[in-house]
């Protein structure tokens, strides 16, 4: 396939010349994948596997790759090239991955995709590596979504109760208090589900996501819980923006005024939220009140966040604010994760609508006030670190946001992510290994 550019001419001859007949590819598109994966791709390397880095272009500009690939010191072995709109995107990591393992195939070679989370990667690249009898290894495995429920909620008059916030943070703790059964976020919860039914090893986070598996009749011997590999990537951040602080190299000298923290970041991006008139407002309201009201804020304007401001006739306005008022930082996405992880370091609060930024906050011990109706992330605010804010109203936004403003109780939620889960992740899958393929017939199953 022309469409595929390889880091050499004798790309797939190279591969197939090692004396490993597996061949374990790590994919990667997006940010998050880069922050997550890149650290299992070293640890293969370091074991000596034959390990190979592709890329499928869905994130190829400076900001959302090139820069985060150089400061991780990692050069894609592949690109896809992938581009278009969402279906398009999905037909073609199928049609082009599929083609390049079916050539690794064709060579004797045993292909490991591995592939993280709720991507649009990870539903494509693992049903192009099933259509090959190739099971994945599913990196952050398993996680659902659910919902606290808000029905069981006791509010006056019908409306929220914004001075009882520690009261709701209480009722979030309680496990019983949450329901299955969301589609959102979209289409991440749908990708994650499909991309379980095509994986030979689930890398659980926490034991909630075990249990998830589980529920849904995934074979118990094939799943590990190992913690987060997004804890890896963090500490080391945390440890290269401390060395880049000596050097007078940091973050802070293009944002002085986050650099003694008390502010909040904002992040909206997710589809359901910036589609949305009433959720966007109010997210929106929320954030302009505490501009207007003198808190500092740091708003990251991402691709979805600019096409919603666009859209709702706002952006003017946010220009206009980040001008008038020294306590509002209004900035592009940063390139690079040290000064992301830096900068969150020192926050009160962080407000976002993320999934990974859930798992940073409760990994730095950051409050975190995730602003959806719900999470796949929700053992971050069961352990009482994290706080649910449907976007409906901006007032119950800025109550929580308040409430849990350098909040001592949440800063000392336990820490869920786990160390050194990389070498955990990979200890996992030679495990499987040494018993047979990743990709396994029924009889191997039921050991008959």
């Amino acid at each position: 396939m022309q469409e595929i550019t390889y880091r050499s001419a004798k790309f797939l001859e190279e591969v197939a010349s090692h004396k490993d007949k597996h061949v374990h590819i790590i994919l990667i598109a997006t940010k998050p994948d880069i922050i997550k994966q890149v650290p299992l791709y070293h640890e293969l390397k370091k074991r000596g596997h034959n390990v190979v880095l592709g890329h499928t272009g869905q994130h190829y500009d400076e900001n959302l790759s090139g820069g985060m690939l150089k400061e991780f010191g990692v050069e894609p072995d592949f690109n896809l090239n992938v581009r278009g709109s969402m279906h398009e995107i999905v037909s073609q990591i199928i049609g082009r991955f599929g083609y390049l393992i079916g050539e690794l195939k064709k060579r004797d070679k045993v292909v490991i995709p591995y592939v993280h989370g709720d991507t649009t990667t990870a539903m494509a690249a693992s049903n192009a590596g099933f259509c090959h009898m190739f099971a994945s290894v599913h990196v952050e495995a398993g996680i659902r979504t659910l919902t606290p429920a808000f029905d069981e909620w006791k509010m006056e008059n019908g409306k929220w109760k914004m001075d009882h916030v520690d009261q709701w943070r209480t009722f979030l703790m309680d496990r019983k208090n949450w329901k299955r059964g969301s589609q959102e976020p979209y289409p991440e919860q749908f990708n994650t589900r499909c991309s379980e039914a095509a994986t030979g090893v689930h890398l659980a986070p926490v034991e909630l996501d075990r249990e998830f598996m589980l529920s849904e009749g995934f074979a118990e011997d094939r799943i590990f819980v190992v913690g987060n590999s997004v804890a890896d990537a963090t500490r080391d951040a945390l440890a290269k923006a401390k060395r880049k602080k000596e050097k007078g190299k940091n973050i802070f000298e293009r944002y002085p005024m986050l650099a003694d923290g008390d502010f909040v970041r904002f992040c909206i991006h997710r589809r359901e939220n910036c589609v949305s008139e009433r959720r966007f407002r109010a997210i929106y309201d929320a954030m302009k009140g505490l501009i207007l009201d003198g808190k500092k804020v740091l708003l990251i304007n991402m691709n979805q966040t600019k096409f919603a401001l666009e859209k709702f006739g706002l952006q003017k306005e946010l220009e206009a604010l980040a001008k008038d008022h020294k306590n509002f930082v209004l900035s592009d996405v940063w390139s690079e994760y040290g000064d992301v992880i830096a900068a969150m370091s020192k926050s009160a609060v962080c407000a976002t609508d993320s999934g990974s930024m859930q798992e940073e906050m409760n990994i730095m011990g950051i409050p975190c006030v995730t602003l959806r109706f719900g999470s796949d992330r929700s053992e971050s605010a069961i352990a009482g670190g994290n706080l649910i804010a449907p976007p409906i109203d901006a007032a119950l936004i800025r109550s929580m946001i308040d409430y849990a403003w350098d909040n001592k109780e949440m800063q000392k939620a336990p820490k869920l992510y786990g160390e050194n889960v990389s070498a955990k992740c990979i200890d996992a899958v030679e495990k499987v290994l040494a018993k047979g393929e990743i990709f396994r017939a029924e009889e191997e199953r039921l050991r008959l």
